[in-house]
Order: C-alpha cells, then structure tokens, then sequence
C-alpha cells in the first residue's frame, strides 16, 4: 500500500538494507542453482516439493494481496493500474507475434507471444522483495492487476492464430479436412477460454484474492506466520529449483535461431519500457510503476505453457519454454529489475 512499507513479504524483510543493487537472499539462491549445473552437483528438489511451492507461492501471494486489497479499496490509481495492465496485454502479444512470424513459424509465434504477453508470477514476487528490501511501498491491487494479466494474452494470440493466412498455406500440405494439422481435431472455444482462464495455478491465484477479500485482517492475522513470515524461504527453495531448471536447458536455448535469442532479451526491454512510459503518464505511484515494468517485461512458463499445449499442441514447448524460462527469467532476475527499479527511481 502507498505510504506504508509493508509489501507482499511484509515484515520479514523490514531489516533488510536498503541499497538499490542489493540482491535478496531468494535471487541469490537462484544464483545458487545455476553454479549447481555447471558444477555437476547432484543437488536436486523432488517434482512433488516444487509443486507444493508453487501452489504455496500462489496462495500466499494471492491471500495476502485480497487482503491489502481491502485495506487500500479500489480507488482511482487501482483503475488506472489495471488499465495500463489490460492496454499491455494486447499491445504486447500483437506486437510480439508479427514479429515473431517472420522468424519461426506462426504456431511457434502464436505460442511464444502468449508466453511473453503473460506474465511470470515468480518474478512479479522476486520484483516485490527487492521493492521491501529497499522499503520502497507498493499498492496491494498490484496482485490484482498480476492476475488480471495472467490469462487475456492467451486467448488473443490463439485469435491471431486463427485470422492469420499464413498459417493456412503452412497447413495445406498436411490438413486433413475438420482437422487440425496434426490431425486432431481444433479444441473447441469454450474449452481454451476454460483452460487458458480457470487452470490450476490461475484459479487458486483468484480465488486465494477473494478469500483474502472476504476474510481482511482477521484472516491475515490467522495465516501471517504461514503466509508472510515462511515466504522468504520458500520462494528461495523455489528460485533454487528454477536456477538448476534453467541451467539444464542452456543447451535448448544455445538451439535457438539467434534472432530469437535477441527476442528474448530485447523484448522484456521493450516492454518495460512501454509500461514505464504509461505509467509516468498516468501519474501511477513509483512501487507500482515498477512492478508494472517487472510484469510487463515477464513471461510466463508455468500458466501459459500448460494451456498451449491443449491449445496448439503443434506448436515447440522447446522453444517457447526454454526462452522465457531459460532466457528471459534468468536475464530479469539478474539485470532487469534492478535496471527498471533504476530507470523509474531516476525518473520519478
């Protein structure tokens, strides 16, 4: 919430120095797993322990944002965040697949762009410690607008897919008639709008708001010990666990046509930009013009990909996985929040 500096983290990171490159003990960890690759370590976290993480990561982020949510109500720089974060998830996926349509082939943009119009929630939370470590407040509708950028991405770059021509002539010589290239028949609307908007990882995110919503401080103050205190330490088990994943898929992404390796890189760029560019002019708050950078230049490996392969199971998860985890996550985590928290400090 603006004036104050408890953030998503909360009083856990009170203590921490406020210098503006310092790294959190979470980051670090990241840091961490990387070396555990390169060095051949055995080091490794169960399937089943990461997925409780990431369902923990999204209660408590989700709970504790409903709940900061009430405290700041819904007011005139909650309208204009959540603005800022619809106009970019469609002017990002638009942008990014006719792009990338020129480089790979449109199944491959289309999955890419709802990739990189998504969002990363693990970097969104990795944005919001760095903001508490350096007291730096935030509004708690800012987990409101994360959620609201989860999904919309999705679904307009499968619209694009659809209307392009290109992808006719690329499925002429293999489609079979009422089928898809493949040979399986196209999902149905009413089952991407199901899978790309009430998946797993996006349902409990909005339903842990609501439930944040309707209980306030009186269920915060049940769940603080669990839902603030434990956060550190397992978001850094869990940026662990993506340091050793996006190290092992070095190999994928040294594949990838060097265009989109400079994609990969470049577009969180542009992205930020944009998002801080339109915040300065909507007059938004510095945390929040800063989560809204980190969000924007975000892409998603988790929600997105799980609803693109239902959605276009023709198109590479090697590719489109590998550069927003093993790219762009590890290139916003080291370089971009620290450059976008700089660039609106500077600016503001």
């Amino acid at each position: 919430m603006h004036g104050q500096t408890a953030g998503i983290l909360g009083a856990a990171s009170t203590n921490a120095p406020t210098g503006l490159l310092s790294i959190s003990p979470p980051v670090l960890f990241f840091f961490l797993g990387v070396i555990a690759v390169l060095v051949r370590s055995n080091i490794a976290i169960p399937r089943a322990v990461t997925k409780v993480l990431s369902l923990y990561l999204l209660w408590a982020i989700g709970f504790k944002g409903g709940v900061e949510l009430v405290a700041s109500g819904v007011t005139a720089d909650a309208m204009k965040a959540i603005a800022l974060a619809l106009a970019l998830t469609v002017v990002v996926p638009v942008w990014t697949y006719f792009v990338l349509r020129r480089i790979v082939a449109v199944r491959d943009a289309a999955a890419i762009a709802a990739c990189y119009g998504s969002v990363s929630v693990v970097t969104f939370l990795t944005a919001c410690a760095s903001l508490d470590q350096s007291r730096t407040p935030f509004s708690g509708h800012m987990v409101a607008v994360m959620a609201i950028m989860e999904s919309p991405a999705i679904v307009l770059s499968l619209i694009l897919l659809s209307l392009d021509k290109k992808r006719t002539r690329e499925d002429q010589a293999t489609a079979v008639a009422g089928t898809d290239a493949d040979g399986t028949a196209p999902p149905r609307l009413a089952t991407l709008l199901h899978e790309s908007l009430l998946n797993g990882p996006v349902l409990l995110l909005l339903g842990s708001i609501v439930v944040g919503v309707l209980t306030g401080q009186r269920g915060y103050a049940a769940f603080k010990p669990l839902c603030t205190d434990a956060f550190p330490g397992a978001l850094a088990f869990f940026l662990l666990d993506l340091g050793i994943m996006a190290a092992r898929r070095a190999r994928s992404v040294l594949r990838a046509p060097r265009l989109l390796l400079a994609f990969a890189i470049g577009a969180p760029l542009i992205n930020a930009a944009l998002a801080i560019l339109a915040a300065k002019q909507l007059g938004i708050g510095e945390g929040d013009a800063i989560l809204l950078a980190v969000l924007a230049a975000s892409a998603s490996y988790i929600a997105a990909p799980a609803a693109l392969r239902l959605a276009i199971p023709k198109a590479d998860p090697a590719l489109y996985i590998s550069l927003s985890l093993g790219v762009t996550f590890p290139f916003n985590i080291i370089l971009g929040i620290p450059l976008y928290s700089l660039v609106v400090r500077w600016w503001w």
